[in-house]
């Protein structure tokens, strides 16, 4: 029996499509059927590592694991990570290829759809249902011509599409009844059903809405999602969430967090927001960094000289450095540890014009961005407590300096990051460590945190099937699967 197949396109960007593709694929995982996400293109600085050796948007990981199935570069074949304000690295199948500015990619997009195409018949050969979600939104008919995030892959692949609005933004029935009217016949043809996503109060009271746009649009209402609560305890896709951030928790513990302006990998932050012990705050830029906190986290950067610069231009480097001279902690994760030391290289211009800038200073080390990209998951020893840790790697650039004789931990008998002789200083390659419980709960110990039982992967699969029953319990999910066309 042939795989089926649906896609999940919105109204506009931040509509709940990656949260609601979450939720089916663990819901229909539940119901025993074989699931894969997919993700034509996607452009997100938040990215995993894949068993296959490549990196994915953090989305699709997130969609995977919803479905307990192994993350794959075939479930993300195309991924931009922006690296100024116009250009990005293009990541094809799991590997970095070039860096393109926006208006050459989109001259040349259309030319990464047979990656794209085989990437899907890849994940779609060893699955029941392939759960697809486009990027933006059809409407933006001005990149029509070429598209391969949403209409264009939908008619290359023979894929029925499902149209999300956001009615907490507002105006949900002209943004869905408009999506019809300014797209071309055969895309809203394409279009076989809308759902209604964020809904805060009595649904019953959208019911004329419902027809309205059942009657404007010809296509039912599979239904009315009431907002959930708990998505904010998901990795987020993209750095939107963190624009919306704020202080969150009430702990004794105060962890800032600069929001850099090429954050990158910024889910190593959930665990730290959910534990009970912590106060943890995303500095917004025009905010100093508190002088009450006690750890400063310097997140991993995209662009580690360009974020350097933008974090003097911040006066952030003022406040750090102060910070430490105060006697408490820094820890700079696989960017931000690079930006801690006293030199960052790119001989090359791998990240921008090539040339070196000046660190923070606060460890005596240096970094040389070189050309080969490492990608790895890991599994490691905090030198300091010798709990496990667990996570990933993903970065360009080589460090080398006295203070890397002090390792954060050991992966194997390698040293990864580096301690000041203070001890108050670290860094660390290693993304995604705070999810290790024994390995978050020794370090938060070590500044003076209390202690919890608080267990990260229990909490996000206890979420993902929290939100499953969530949609089961307002979508037509029958009349989805029937919706759901074999893949030819």
């Amino acid at each position: 029996m042939a795989a089926r197949a649906i896609m999940l396109q919105g109204t506009g960007s931040d509509v709940g499509k990656s949260l609601i593709a979450a939720g089916l694929a663990r819901l229909l995982a539940n119901k025993g059927m074989k699931v894969s996400p997919f993700k034509p293109q996607n452009m997100s600085n938040n990215a995993a590592v894949t068993a296959d050796g490549g990196e994915i948007g953090r989305a699709q990981a997130l969609q995977a694991r919803a479905a307990r199935a192994a993350p794959s570069i075939h479930m993300n074949p195309i991924l931009l990570k922006p690296e100024t304000t116009t250009g990005a690295q293009v990541i094809v199948q799991g590997n970095r290829t070039k860096s393109m500015d926006a208006r050459s990619f989109f001259k040349s997009r259309s030319t990464y759809l047979p990656a794209i195409l085989d990437s899907f018949a890849r994940v779609a050969a060893d699955t029941d249902i392939v759960i697809v979600e486009g990027a933006g939104s059809p409407a933006e008919v001005n990149l029509r011509d070429g598209d391969i995030a949403n209409m264009g892959f939908a008619h290359a692949a023979g894929v029925p599409v499902v149209l999300i609005g956001d009615i907490h933004r507002g105006g949900v029935i002209a943004s869905i009844v408009g999506t019809f009217n300014v797209i071309d016949q055969a895309d809203a043809e394409r279009i076989k059903g809308f759902v209604i996503n964020n809904f805060h109060g009595d649904v019953t009271l959208f019911a004329d809405g419902l027809k309205t746009i059942e009657t404007a649009t010809g296509r039912p209402g599979l239904g009315v999602i009431p907002h959930f609560a708990d998505a904010g305890k998901l990795p987020a896709e993209d750095a939107v969430a963190l624009e919306r951030a704020a202080t969150t928790g009430t702990g004794k513990l105060r962890i800032a967090v600069p929001r850099l302006a090429r954050i990158a990998n910024f889910d190593d932050l959930d665990p730290l927001k959910l534990e009970p012990g912590v106060t943890l705050e995303i500095v917004q830029p025009g905010q100093p960094v508190p002088g009450n906190a006690d750890l400063i986290v310097i997140p991993g950067s995209k662009s580690t000289i360009g974020d350097l610069a933008y974090l003097r231009r911040q006066g952030w480097d003022i406040d750090i450095v102060a910070h430490a001279r105060r006697g408490s902690h820094v820890l700079g994760l696989c960017g931000g540890y690079q930006m801690l030391g006293r030199k960052v290289h790119d001989p090359d211009g791998l990240e921008g014009a090539p040339g070196s800038a000046d660190g923070l200073g606060l460890l005596d080390i240096e970094t040389t961005l070189t050309r080969q990209k490492t990608l790895t998951n890991v599994t490691a020893r905090h030198v300091a407590s010798n709990a496990v840790m667990s996570g990933y790697e993903i970065h360009l650039g080589e460090t080398t300096g006295p203070d890397c004789a002090r390792p954060f931990a050991l992966i194997g008998d390698q040293p990864d990051g580096a301690i000041s002789p203070s001890g108050r200083i670290a860094g660390t390659y290693m993304h995604g460590s705070f999810a290790a419980d024994a390995f978050r709960q020794a370090y938060l110990a070590s500044l003076g945190a209390q202690t919890s039982e608080f267990e990260f992967d229990a909490e996000i699969d206890k979420t993902l099937d929290d939100l499953a029953s969530h949609l089961k319990a307002h979508l037509d999910i029958e009349r989805i699967l029937d919706i759901a066309e074999s893949v030819k």
